[in-house]
C-alpha cells in the first residue's frame, strides 16, 4: 500500500528531486495515516543518523535526536556550527505539504464515489422493495390456489372411500352369501339320514381340505344347537308348534367332528413317532378348534413314555430306595430324589422345547403335563418313601420309629419343593405348582404335630429303657462286694447326665426344623413350636426330678443304715465298723447328690440357652405365646426345684448327724477338763474338732463345686446356723477348767477359721460370739459380772455356759449371779 509513497531518489540533499505521486488505489483495504508518515520517518531518519556518525569526531558519540528543533542542534556539548544537523528537513516540509494536498484530493474524490454509491444503493433498494411485494402477492395467490385444490381432493377422497366402503360392503355380504348357501347345502348334508355320512361333500372327505372341513364343521354344529336350543325354549314357552329340527344334523355333525378328530389325533401320532414337528403343528391347530384342543394336549401329555412306561417306574424306583430288600435312608433318599426330580425337569425341558414348537397354546399344556408329573410320578414315589405310621401301634425304634418317617417326609417336601420351583422356572403355565405340591402333603401335614410329639416321647423312652439297661448292667457287674466293703450305696443309682440333655435339646432342635419346614403361616408355626417345646419340657423335668429323687433315695438309704447303728455308751467293734460304714455311705450318697444338683443345674441352663436362642424368636408372632411358654417351662422345673430342696435338706441332716457322732466318738471329758497335774496345758485343737473340720472341708467340696448363687448361700447359712447349734449342745455335756475353756477357745478358732470359707457374715458373728462366750470358763469368778457388759445378747447363752465351770457350785456362782442379772434367775 505504501510503496507509491516510497518511490523516492537516493539520500542526498536533492529530496524534491521525485515529486510525491498519490493515487486513490493506493488508499483501498486497510488505511492508516499513522502507518503511513510512521513508514517514512523509519526511512529517512536513520539515513541521517549515520551521516552524522561520520561526520562526528571519531568517538561514535551523538548528541542524541531529542535536542533537534528546525534541524538545529541545541547540545551543550557539541561544538557551534552555522551547517544544520539535518540539512532534508525542508525537502521533507515541502513533501509532507505536496502529500497533505494530495490526500485532501484524494478524500474528496473518495466522498464523490461514496454519495454516488449512496443514491445506487438507494435506488436498487427501492427496486427490490417493489419486486419483493410483488412476489408475496404472487405467494398468496397459490396458497389460496392449493387450499382450493386441496379440499378437491379431499372431497373426491372422501366420495371414494365411501364408494369403496360400499363395494367392499357388497362384496362381504356376496360372499357371506355365498357361504351362507354352501352352509345351508352342507347343513342339509348332515341333516338327511341319520348316522349316514357317505352322500357328504368331498370337502369332508378330502385330507388336503381338512382345516376348512374341521371350521364348517364347527360352524355347522354351533348353529345347529343354537336352532335346537332356540325351539325348545319356544315350545317350553307355548310361542311354538313342535316340528322336525336339525336334531339329525347335530348327531350326523357330532359323529363326523368325533371321526374327524380320531383321524387328526391319529395323524398326529404318526407324525409324533416321525417327529415331524410341523405336521404335528398342523394338526394341532386343526384340533384346537375341537373343545379348545383339550383331546390334542390331554392326548399329548398321556402318551409320552415317562408316564406309560413302567420301566421308567421301577427304575424311579430303585433309583430312589435302592436295591429291594434294604433299609433306605434319609441321605440316601435325598441324592435319590435329587437325582430323580433332575432327570423329571431336564425331560420336561426338553418337552418344553416339542411343545412350544408345536401347540398354538403351549402354556396350556404344560400346565397339564405338570401337574401329571406331580399327580403320577412324583406321587407315585412319595408313596413308596412314606408310609404314615400308626401312631398307636409305631414302628419299633431299632426299626427307625417315626423318627425315620419324619426324617424321609421332611427329605421328600423339601427336594419335591426344589422340584417345584425347577419346574416353575421351565413353565407351567398358568398352574399353580406350589399349590399342588403342598396338596400331595396335605394328609402328612395334618398329622405331623401328633406324629413330632410322638416321636419325642418315643425317643424318650427308648433311652430310659437304655439307661436303665446300662445302670442294671453296672450293678450286677459290681455285685455285693463293693456294699461290703463300705462303698456308696448309690453308686449302682442312674446319675442325672448333662450328654443325656443334651441329647434331648438336639432331638428338639431337629423337631423345630422340621416344624419350620412345614409351617408357613406364623401363627401355625408358633403354635406347633411351642407344642414341641413343651414336650422337651416336660421329658427334661421328669428325667432331672426322677435323677434327684435317686440321689434322694441314695440319701435315705444312708440316714436308715445309720439309724441302725446309732452308737451308745459301749460300743463294740463290730458296731463301730458298722458305724464307720454307714458314715461312709452318708458321704458317698452326699457328694453324689451334689453332683446331681450340679448336673441338674447345667441341664436347666442348657434348656434356658436353647430357648432363648432358638423358641422365643418363633413365638413372639403370636400375643402370649413367648409368656405362656415360660410360664410352663418354670412349671415343669418346680418339681425339680422341689426335689432339689428337699434333697438339700436331707444333705444339712446328713452332715449334722456325721458331726454329732464324731463329736460323740471323738470327744473325751478331759479333753475340756485337764487333770490338775502340773502339765504345761495342750494348746491344740481337741481330736474331735480337728475330725470335724477335715469332714466339714472334705464333704462340702463337692457342694461348694455344686452349689451357686443364692443357692449356695442359703445352704451354706443354714448349715452353718444347724453347726453352731449342734455344738453348743454338745458342749453342754462337759465340765470346763480353765485350761479347758483355753482349749474350748483354740477348738471356737478353728470353727471359725473354717466357717469364714461360707462367705455367710450372720453365721460368722454367731461363731464369733461363740468365741466371747467361751471366756466364762478362762476369766476369774468376780470377772464374770463385767464380762458381757458391752453384749447383754449373748447373757442367756453366756449363763448356761457359766454352769458347766468346775468351781459353778464352790465359787457359788448361781448367787452371785443371780443378784446381778435377775432377769436371767
Amino acid at each position: 500500500m505504501t510503496e507509491g509513497v516510497r518511490a523516492r531518489g537516493p539520500r542526498s540533499s536533492s529530496v524534491n528531486s521525485v515529486p510525491l505521486i498519490l493515487d486513490i488505489e493506493d488508499f483501498k483495504g486497510d488505511f492508516s495515516f499513522d502507518a503511513l508518515f510512521g513508514n517514512l520517518v523509519n526511512d529517512l531518519l536513520p539515513s541521517f543518523l549515520e551521516e552524522e556518525a561520520d561526520s562526528g569526531d571519531g568517538h561514535g558519540n551523538i548528541a542524541g535526536v531529542d535536542g533537534l528543533a528546525n534541524g538545529h542542534s541545541r547540545g551543550q556539548s557539541a561544538p557551534l556550527s552555522s551547517a544544520p544537523f539535518f540539512p532534508e528537513v525542508d525537502g521533507l516540509l515541502s513533501l509532507f505539504k505536496d502529500a497533505c494536498k494530495e490526500l485532501v484530493d484524494l478524500r474528496k474524490q473518495v466522498d464523490g464515489r461514496l454519495n454516488t454509491l449512496k443514491k445506487e444503493v438507494s435506488t436498487q433498494d427501492a427496486k427490490h422493495r417493489k419486486t419483493l411485494t410483488e412476489i408475496e402477492k404472487g405467494v398468496d395467490g397459490l396458497f389460496e390456489s392449493f387450499a382450493r385444490l386441496d379440499g378437491r381432493i379431499s372431497s373426491v377422497g372422501q366420495t371414494a372411500a365411501k364408494i369403496g366402503d360400499h363395494l367392499q360392503s357388497a362384496d362381504a355380504q356376496r360372499e357371506t352369501a355365498s357361504q351362507t348357501i354352501d352352509l345351508i347345502k352342507y347343513l342339509m348334508e348332515f341333516n338327511g339320514s341319520p348316522g349316514d355320512l357317505m352322500e357328504l361333500s368331498a370337502l369332508f372327505s378330502d385330507d388336503s381340505r381338512v382345516a376348512e372341513a374341521a371350521s364348517i364343521a364347527q360352524k355347522l354344529r354351533s348353529f345347529a344347537e343354537e336352532d335346537i336350543g332356540r325351539q325348545g325354549a319356544g315350545t317350553a314357552a307355548g310361542n311354538a308348534t313342535p316340528g322336525r329340527g336339525l336334531e339329525v344334523a347335530v348327531a350326523n355333525l357330532q359323529d363326523y367332528c368325533n371321526e374327524l378328530e380320531n383321524r387328526l389325533l391319529s395323524r398326529f401320532d404318526a407324525a409324533s413317532q416321525r417327529r415331524d414337528l410341523s405336521t404335528m403343528s398342523e394338526c394341532a391347530k386343526i384340533l384346537s378348534q375341537f373343545n379348545r384342543g383339550t383331546s390334542a394336549m390331554q392326548h399329548y401329555v398321556a402318551t409320552r413314555p415317562m408316564f406309560i412306561d413302567v420301566e421308567v417306574m421301577n427304575s424311579d424306583i430303585r433309583l430312589v430306595l435302592g436295591d429291594h430288600g434294604s433299609q433306605p435312608s434319609p441321605s440316601n433318599v435325598a441324592r435319590g430324589l435329587s437325582a430323580l426330580y433332575k432327570e423329571i425337569t431336564d425331560t420336561v425341558r426338553k418337552e418344553a422345547a416339542t411343545i412350544t414348537a408345536v401347540f398354538p397354546a403351549p402354556n396350556e399344556v404344560m400346565a397339564i403335563l405338570v401337574q401329571r408329573v406331580l399327580e403320577q410320578r412324583v406321587t407315585g414315589i412319595l408313596d413308596k418313601i412314606l408310609a404314615k405310621p400308626s401312631l398307636m401301634s409305631p414302628p419299633p425304634v431299632q426299626e427307625g420309629g417315626l423318627l425315620l418317617y419324619l426324617r424321609m417326609l421332611a427329605v421328600a417336601y423339601e427336594r419335591t419343593q426344589e422340584l417345584a420351583k425347577d419346574l416353575r422356572a421351565v413353565g407351567c403355565g398358568d398352574l399353580d405348582v406350589e399349590d399342588l405340591t403342598e396338596s400331595l402333603f396335605s394328609s402328612h401335614k395334618d398329622e405331623y404335630p401328633e406324629h413330632e410329639q410322638a416321636s419325642l416321647k418315643q425317643l424318650y423312652q427308648a433311652k430310659m429303657e437304655e439307661l436303665r439297661a446300662e445302670s442294671q448292667q453296672v450293678s450286677e457287674s459290681s455285685g455285693t462286694i463293693g456294699r461290703s466293703r463300705g462303698a456308696s450305696i448309690s453308686s449302682s443309682q442312674q446319675q442325672i447326665s448333662v450328654t443325656v440333655v443334651t441329647e434331648f435339646v438336639r432331638w428338639n432342635e431337629e423337631a423345630i426344623t422340621r416344624c419350620t419346614l412345614f409351617s408357613s403361616q406364623p401363627a401355625t408355626l408358633a403354635t406347633n413350636v411351642k407344642a414341641i417345646f413343651t414336650c422337651q419340657l416336660d421329658q427334661v423335668s421328669v428325667y432331672i426330678t426322677e435323677g434327684l429323687e435317686r440321689a434322694r433315695d441314695g440319701l435315705s438309704e444312708a440316714a436308715a443304715l445309720r439309724e441302725r447303728f446309732v452308737l451308745g455308751t459301749s460300743v463294740s467293734r463290730r458296731v463301730a465298723a458298722a458305724a464307720e460304714a454307714a458314715a461312709a455311705a452318708g458321704e458317698s450318697s452326699f457328694k453324689s447328690f451334689m453332683v446331681a444338683v450340679q448336673r441338674c443345674g447345667s441341664s436347666v441352663a442348657i434348656v434356658q440357652q436353647y430357648f432363648a436362642n432358638s423358641i422365643s424368636r418363633l413365638l413372639l408372632p403370636v400375643d402370649g405365646a413367648h409368656a405362656a411358654s415360660c410360664e410352663e417351662m418354670s412349671t415343669a422345673l418346680s418339681k425339680a426345684e422341689a426335689a432339689a430342696y428337699k434333697g438339700l435338706q436331707q444333705c444339712i441332716e446328713t452332715v449334722m448327724a456325721e458331726v454329732d457322732r464324731l463329736l460323740s466318738s471323738e470327744q473325751k471329758s478331759t479333753d475340756y477338763k485337764s487333770p490338775d497335774d502340773g502339765i504345761a496345758p495342750d494348746h491344740r485343737p481337741t481330736n474331735a474338732c480337728i475330725r470335724v473340720v477335715a469332714y466339714l472341708s472334705r464333704v462340702l467340696e463337692s457342694a461348694f463345686t455344686a452349689l451357686e448363687g443364692l443357692n449356695k448361700q442359703a445352704f451354706l447359712t443354714e448349715l452353718g446356723n444347724r453347726l453352731e447349734k449342734l455344738l453348743l449342745t454338745h458342749w453342754q455335756k462337759f465340765t470346763f477348767n480353765p485350761s479347758g475353756g483355753l482349749r474350748l477357745k483354740r477348738d471356737i478358732s478353728e470353727y471359725i477359721e473354717f466357717v469364714k470359707s461360707f462367705s455367710a457374715p450372720s453365721v460368722d458373728e454367731k461363731f464369733e460370739l461363740l468365741g466371747i462366750i467361751a471366756n466364762v470358763f478362762i476369766v476369774s469368778p468376780d470377772s464374770l459380772p463385767t464380762l458381757f457388759e458391752g453384749s447383754p445378747s449373748i447373757r442367756k447363752d453366756a449363763q448356761r455356759f457359766i454352769q458347766l465351770r468346775e468351781d459353778y457350785k464352790s465359787a457359788k456362782l448361781a448367787t452371785k449371779l443371780s443378784s446381778l442379772w435377775p432377769s436371767l434367775s
